[in-house]
């Protein structure tokens, strides 16, 4: 079977957006220090507000996953992101105790890419779109107490966003000793595009207009500074996240017996804020 490099680029941006006195987001993008076999990930967290130290939980996420991912004990693997997320959930769990700060919690939600095969790694209400075709399509489900409804056919997806119980998580990274991530996994193809969001994002800007956003055709990096301008003209009430992948091309791999393969593999934009 043949095994392809994707060559991507990406931004990512964090506001504290027009109403939080903190920004409690954590974004994480590849530095491009790893070789092109290790894969890439990419992350969103989205610290609970509600809790104490929703900052120190979401970086701890973030950093507790890549760590675990890139251990360097043996090739990353998909199995590894589910025990990123489980060692993330016991280190917040224990910084909270150490800390006294009662319960901390956060969610995550992070794309693993390998080749041409995208892993996704889920939980809480942060979201993971892929654009495909001009078209939107939400990848992950909300773990929120409007989700649960959404999946028992109680209300249909386009109530959740005004729903007065669509920021109640059902699950988070860090409030209790066990997590149970969702993990799924697709097949990307040539001119897909990603977009990781917290909830401060996609709560106030509809599915398809971030294919709109994607669709106009502007540098990687403007895709997350227009969605996160998007977002703060419109008054969310939450910090905003974004980071945005565009999967420029999928090339074979080369044979071991021939030419090392020697184009650059990805190009890499971070912009924080």
């Amino acid at each position: 079977m043949s095994k392809y490099l994707p060559v991507i680029e990406c931004s990512g941006l964090s506001n504290i957006g027009p109403v939080r006195e903190d920004n409690q987001d954590s974004i994480h993008l590849p530095d491009g220090s790893l070789p092109p076999d290790s894969g890439l990930l990419y992350a969103v967290a989205d610290g609970m507000g509600g809790y104490s130290h929703g900052a120190v939980a979401s970086a701890l996420a973030v950093q507790k996953l890549t760590e675990t991912l890139f251990n360097g004990k043996g090739k990353p693997n998909p199995k590894s992101l589910r025990r990123g997320v489980e060692t993330a959930n016991l280190s917040i769990y224990k910084a909270a105790e150490r800390l006294g700060a009662g319960r901390m919690g956060t969610t995550l939600t992070a794309a693993y890419i390998l080749e041409d095969e995208l892993y996704l790694i889920h939980v809480g209400d942060s979201r993971a779109y892929l654009i495909r075709d001009r078209q939107a399509t939400c990848l992950t489900a909300d773990h929120t107490t409007a989700g649960d409804l959404v999946r028992t056919r109680l209300i249909t997806p386009d109530k959740v966003r005004n729903h007065s119980q669509r920021s109640i998580l059902t699950k988070s990274v860090g409030i209790g000793l066990f997590v149970q991530p969702d993990l799924s996994q697709h097949k990307l193809q040539k001119e897909d595009y990603l977009i990781l969001c917290s909830d401060g994002v996609w709560s106030v800007i509809q599915d398809e207009e971030i294919a709109q956003v994607v669709n106009q055709n502007v540098e990687i990096d403007r895709v997350s500074q227009n969605l996160v301008k998007m977002a703060l003209d419109r008054k969310t009430e939450d910090n905003v996240s974004v980071v945005a992948i565009h999967v420029q091309e999928l090339i074979p791999a080369p044979s071991e017996k021939r030419q090392p393969f020697r184009s650059k593999w990805f190009r890499y934009r971070r912009k924080l804020v």
